[in-house]
């Protein structure tokens, strides 16, 4: 047995991603949903260009951190199946798909600017008839993805407050701190966006296995049988459904304004 786990990012151009900090008056911005550290570029090409650089790196650990979380509470809850497979690891190689986790997001990116990606890794193999409880085992399982974004999206906030640090302590390492900053800015948003998106009863995302242990069984089934169909009404509910999407991920962009806040003195200002 395998799931997809997809995820989505908003990375710009959606004021519910501007971060309500004094950081917003000293540093200026090259577009109205990130903290921009660096000039702004000569053309909308550049910019996109830089946006992309700088959120596909975090994008991609994120995915890879997602699925290794899967792997390993997999692990501990009885099934080796990933851990057999070499999946419990951060080698991007072993979770990458080239259409899922690089020629969608990349081309969306594209598309729309450098505002929004649509992506996943490869299908975590789990087998849930090796859990030493099934029910308990299974929901463990399923939100160990969302636990590791929720914790990246703090690490991220306090690698923010520490490059600050060294670049109050060392200034001529400032310009590259302020790119390390901004790329951390990014860390903190898509994975606090990637929680929530995750947490979408919608199958097969990891809140459908939750979702499903709730249900009557009949229902259960019916339900879990959606998940033929999950993509595209991810598609849907991306091009389509904004103000519910916007609504369902608000706590996220809530989330991460707030972590952003608490180290807004340290993000090192233009100069």
């Amino acid at each position: 047995m395998s799931r997809r786990h997809s995820t989505l990012t908003h990375v710009g151009g959606d004021t519910s991603l501007r971060p309500e900090t004094d950081a917003r008056r000293r540093c200026p911005r090259a577009n109205p949903g990130a903290l921009n550290l660096n000039p702004r570029p000569k053309t909308l090409d550049r910019e996109i260009l830089a946006r992309i650089l700088l959120v596909a790196p975090v994008l991609l650990f994120s995915l890879v951190a997602h699925e290794w979380a899967h792997a390993y509470a997999a692990l501990k809850q009885g099934d080796p199946t990933a851990y057999q497979l070499g999946r419990l690891t951060f080698n991007p190689i072993k979770h990458i798909d080239p259409f899922m986790t690089i020629i969608l997001p990349t081309l969306m990116l594209v598309q729309s600017g450098g505002t929004t990606a649509l992506g996943g890794a490869k299908p975590c193999p789990v087998n849930p008839r090796n859990y030493k409880n099934y029910k308990r085992g299974d929901i463990i399982v399923s939100l160990a993805g969302v636990t590791m974004n929720a914790l990246l999206g703090v690490a991220c906030a306090m690698l923010i407050g520490l490059f600050g640090l060294l670049g109050q302590a060392v200034p001529g390492a400032a310009s590259v701190l302020k790119v390390g900053q901004e790329m951390m800015y990014w860390g903190v948003q898509t994975n606090m966006l990637l929680v929530f998106f995750n947490l979408l009863p919608i199958p097969p995302l990891d809140g459908s296995h939750v979702v499903k242990h709730f249900l009557p069984p009949s229902l259960s089934i019916a339900y879990q049988r959606v998940g033929r169909y999950g993509f595209l009404i991810l598609i849907a509910l991306l091009y389509f459904g904004g103000p519910v999407l916007r609504f369902w991920l608000a706590p996220g962009s809530a989330i991460g304004n707030w972590l952003v806040r608490g180290v807004a003195p340290l993000i090192l200002a233009m100069r």
